[in-house]
Formats: C-alpha cells, structure tokens, sequence
C-alpha cells in the first residue's frame, strides 16, 4: 500500500539513498462540459453500465476493421495482467567523484523526471547534478538513472514515504479492467441512487458522472471513488451529516452545494496542481488551512505529492499527517478498497519508456488554407478555483494544449466550412459532445500509448467512434461546442499513457516541424520551425496566420 525509499538498491520497488559524509559530485475553457456551464450545450446520452455514452465507450469498444490492426474482440476485456511491462533497467555502478564540502543524495530517477525539475526539488544547480553516464539537457531522464545531487535542504521535509503510484492517479491502464458502474453497485451506497446536474446537459446518475469525470479529465476513477469514500462516506455507506451530503469532497462554496461534479472536479483541480506542479519541478512546498507550510521530500513521486498536496488545502498539518498515514489514514482505505496499488503499477511503469518521442504529426488543417494560431501553450482540460476576491476562475496546471481557428468573415462561434483534419493516424475512440479522441496505437484505449484530443468539433460532419483515420483525414468543423469558448477554433492537447504532455516540455508538441513554446502566462506563446515564427493572438492578427505546406504527411520531420 506504500513504500518506504530504504538503503536497499531494489529498483523499482524502493529508491536506495545513501548521504554521504564527503561525495564529490484565451481562446478556450473545456471544463464547461463538467462545470455545468457549457455556452454550445450537446445532448449527453444515458444509459446502463459502461455503454451509457458514445462519448466514453465502453472498454474495449466496437470498431471498423482497421486494414493493418486487429482489433480486440468486443467481448473480451483487457486483462490488466495482459499487459507486458517494461523491464526493469539495471543499476549503475557508482562512479567515485571528486571531493566538495557538500554531502550527497544518491537518487534514481523517476519516470517523468528532467534535470530542470530534478534540480528545482533538490535546491540545486542543474550543472551540480552528476551521473556516470550522459544526462539530457531537454528531455526525460530514463527511470532508474543514478544521479548523485548535492544534500542542501536543510528545512523540514514531508515524509519520505511514496503512498500512491503516478498510474494510480492518471487514467492509467492500471483502469482497464475496473468497471465503474459495477463497483458503485455492488457497494450500494449513496452515490449508486444519486444523480447529479450538470447544467444543459441534464441529470447524470452517480456512475455517469464519475466516467465522464474520468475521461475528460484523465484521472483514475479508482482514485475519484476512494477520495469520496474518505471524506463523505458517499460509495460504500451514507453519509453521516449534512456537510457531508452538501459538500461531499469538503469544498464548502454555496455554489457547489450538493453539485457531486463541481466537487470532484475542485479536488481534480488540486490532485493535478500536485502532480504537474511536481512533474515540471513548480511546486516545492505544502502550505496548510493553520497557516505552516513543509518542504516536500524532494524524492517522492508525482502521485503521491498530489495526494498530499490535495488534503493540505483543507487541513491543518497535525490533521494531514494523520490523514497521510499509511496504516490508518487515505492510503490504508484506497487498499481496504482496491488492493494494493503497487501491484497493478509494476505491470504498467514505467509510465514513459526510456528515449520517449512523439509520432509525427501535421498541422490539423487542411493544406494552403489559412488558419490562426489562437492560444499558446495552456491546459488539456481547465480547473476551476475561486480568486481572492471569491469569483471562480478558469486555472490552466498541464500546460498541454494549443488552439488554432480557421479565418471567418463573421466572427463569434459560426461553423465555417474549414475543415479540421486528423494530424496522425489512429482510431478514434470517442467522437461526440464537441471531443474527438484518436488513438495512436489502436487498441481502443484512450489509456495506453499516445492519443490526440481535439475539444470544439462541431456535431455537423463530425466523424464517426470507431473509425480509423490516416493523416488528413476530415474529423469535422471548428466550433464552440463541448465548451465556453469565445469564437469558433479547435483546441488539441496529447496524452501518453494517460498522462497530459506538456507542450513546451520534456517531450515538445511538434506539427509540421513547427514547435510549440510557451511563456510564462497560459495561452501565450508561439510556433516555430528554423528561422520563421508564428504568434499566439486570440484575435487573429496577422502574426498568428499560419498556414500548412503541400505535401506534408505523416514522415514530417520533427527536429
């Protein structure tokens, strides 16, 4: 249920540390379709089990004949132990270093880390962290690398105690084999009569909303259920007072009083503040509701830092360190629940293999027609908090998606007749209420390998669930559907292994050769490939046009 970093050299299953006395060394928001608030509202089907939506497919789903895949059989389910996990990478030697006055940190690596964000954790230089073999300056550090850091922290620390696995937290195929609706009804507890509204979309029955959740979001469900149970009781009893029944995740806002979707998706907010704030080395420290704060244990893992990061936003730190504990706390329910989560992790980790790359991708457009580069790096799927002054505002935490619209003579969210094209071959496993999802490998999961989502596709034309697609396949038109947007654009983000990407990270999002970069501010930023560059402007101005050369296809070389 939780590991314990031990001198031991037994990776993965615990990272070795030795301290050493003397070791040298704008445009879019997509979370409407959860918030209840969507300005272009699409009908959002129910129905029984895991086949309630087209949306979110049951797994595996039904598709065309691809003409090189073989797809799996609808009635059989993917065994989680099917999956083949990667092997497990050989420990390096230590290579003996030249003296300093510091003391060192032997760390392994993790999946998902980079020496920029290694650095940050560690309170270190970039230059000062050293390996026996050659680290990359840009990309990940393959799992399991040796790095000898300098010991600087001289603060209090969380425990140095990992009590969930990153699959556990995103919609990982540690998922494939849970089945969402069965496990609510077979507690029959309070969320298996509940229903929920979700703005113009309607009622949605307590399953439905923890799928959509799920998909959307790319979050594990299991997590999603587990938290509930913790703080209200919701899955496997009833709660026991009205706070629990009102606010369900503890998120007391009269707005989201009795809203389970608004709940859930303010607790989705801070798990991922936690784990992307992790993952690119932003976040360093907890602050708690009394007002202390604690340095977080530099070699904790992403899932667990979300899971730490979530219950201090509403506990003191006396409160979260009972909460924490892995014998009486959150991490003991979740295995009272699921079984131990390491278990399933080993068979899927690493999440990112070593030498990690995108597939080639083009410009989601169609050739010589012009088009717009309408946001810069900004979230796959936006949060929602409340500022200072108490008014909710969207949070853009994963900053993996770009925005690009077509040229319209009228403005606001009129569907042009500009096609949007698949950027990469796949399948396409959901196709309705503005998103379209391709799956790169094709197996039908959206949980494995990479998969491309396009949010805004309009219902007129858009292609069907289940279709395979080549390079410039047509998918639909640019609208404002499936979210609040203010004119009409699409909006594309990448997942691997259900995890977002960054589009201005480790592994950069590349189309037609043109890379993305992204500043400091959500939605700015600009493309660029060689000496030319294309301008994010959420209105258009001619610095954002941009358009795709003929000839580009799915061999475009990404630098």
């Amino acid at each position: 249920m939780y590991r314990v970093k031990k001198i031991a050299t037994s990776y993965p299953r615990a990272i070795s540390i030795l301290i050493l006395g003397i070791l040298g060394s704008s445009a879019c928001a997509p979370t409407p379709g959860l918030w209840g608030i969507p300005l272009t509202p699409t009908p959002f089907a129910s129905g029984q089990g895991n086949s309630f939506s087209n949306t979110y497919p049951a797994l595996p789903i039904q598709a065309t004949p691809l003409p090189t895949q073989t797809l799996i059989p609808p009635t059989v389910a993917l065994p989680i132990e099917s999956i083949t996990p990667f092997p497990e990478p050989p420990l390096q030697e230590i290579t003996p270093l030249a003296s300093s006055e510091d003391s060192a940190v032997l760390y392994y690596s993790q999946s998902g880390d980079s020496l920029s964000s290694v650095a940050i954790r560690f309170g270190v230089e970039e230059s000062e962290i050293t390996s026996s073999i050659s680290l990359p300056q840009d990309g990940m550090i393959d799992s399991g690398t040796l790095l000898v850091i300098p010991d600087r922290i001289d603060e209090p620390t969380t425990p140095n105690i990992q009590i969930l696995p990153d699959s556990e937290l995103i919609f990982s195929a540690t998922s494939l084999d849970f089945n969402i609706s069965d496990y609510i009804n077979e507690q029959n507890g309070y969320l298996s009569t509940f229903r929920d509204y979700v703005g113009s979309i309607g009622w949605l029955q307590g399953d439905e909303a923890i799928r959509r959740i799920s998909y959307d979001n790319s979050v594990n469900p299991r997590l999603l259920l587990a938290l509930l149970e913790y703080e209200s009781r919701w899955v496997r009893g009833q709660p026991v007072n009205t706070i629990q029944t009102d606010y369900p995740m503890g998120y007391q806002d009269y707005r989201a009083k009795g809203r389970l979707t608004i709940q859930m998706n303010w607790a989705i907010t801070q798990l991922f503040h936690g784990y992307y704030g992790w993952r690119t080395g932003k976040l360093t420290h907890l602050k708690f509701e009394d007002g202390t704060q604690l340095r977080i244990d530099p070699e904790l893992n992403a899932g667990t830092v979300a899971i730490q990061y979530l219950f201090s936003k509403l506990n003191s730190q006396s409160k979260w360190s009972q909460i924490i504990d892995e014998h009486s706390g959150f991490p003991a329910l979740y295995s009272e629940m699921f079984g131990d989560p390491w278990t399933r992790a080993d068979l899927v980790n690493p999440i990112f293999p070593p030498g990690l790359s995108q597939p080639p991708m083009v410009l989601p457009f169609e050739p010589k027609v012009e088009w717009n580069l309408i946001s810069g790096p900004h979230g796959a799927w936006i949060g929602q908090e409340r500022d200072d002054l108490g008014v909710f505002v969207p949070v853009d935490i994963n900053l993996a998606a770009l925005d690009f619209g077509p040229s319209t003579a009228h403005g606001g969210c009129e569907v042009t007749p500009t096609w949007v094209v698949a950027a990469m071959s796949g399948l396409v496993v959901r196709s309705a209420n503005g998103v379209v999802m391709i799956d790169a490998d094709g197996d039908g999961h959206e949980q494995t390998g990479w998969n491309l989502m396009y949010l805004h596709i309009a219902t007129k034309d858009r292609i069907k669930l289940g279709t395979w697609v080549d390079v410039d396949t047509r998918i639909g038109h640019a609208s404002c559907e499936g979210g609040v947007s203010k004119g009409t654009h699409t909006h594309i983000a990448r997942k691997y292994n259900g995890e977002w990407i960054s589009a201005d990270g480790p592994v950069p999002f590349v189309l037609s050769g043109w890379r993305a970069i992204g500043t400091d501010q959500p939605y700015q930023g600009k493309l660029v490939k060689g000496d030319d560059v294309v301008v994010a402007s959420s209105v258009g101005e001619k610095w954002s046009n941009i358009f795709r050369e003929s000839g580009e296809q799915e061999n475009t070389v990404i630098p």
